[in-house]
């Protein structure tokens, strides 16, 4: 079975999933903040991007969503603290 020209499922698979993450709370604005800082820009041009990118208004090239992907992938800080508690008992 072939996948015609638009149908891209890993794209939607990573929209869905990335979209669930990005809904939490300031989650947009940091990983605009810090594309800004590693790319260059404002970061209200990367939260509009983002935004678009998840709206689907905007088709991403794959760097920038292994870029998202590792970003989204680093540990906050809250949350490590919170796994290392939760070890100790």
């Amino acid at each position: 079975m072939s996948v015609g020209p638009n149908q891209k499922p890993f794209l939607e698979a990573w929209l869905k999933r990335t979209g669930r993450e990005l809904a939490l709370s300031g989650k947009l604005s940091e990983v605009a903040l810090i594309l800004s800082t590693q790319q260059g820009g404002e970061m209200k041009s990367w939260r509009s991007k983002l935004q678009g990118i998840l709206s689907k208004e905007i088709e991403p090239d794959f760097e920038l969503l292994t870029q998202i992907d590792s970003i989204l992938a680093k540990p906050s800080k809250g949350h490590s603290e919170q796994s290392t508690d939760a070890e100790l008992f």
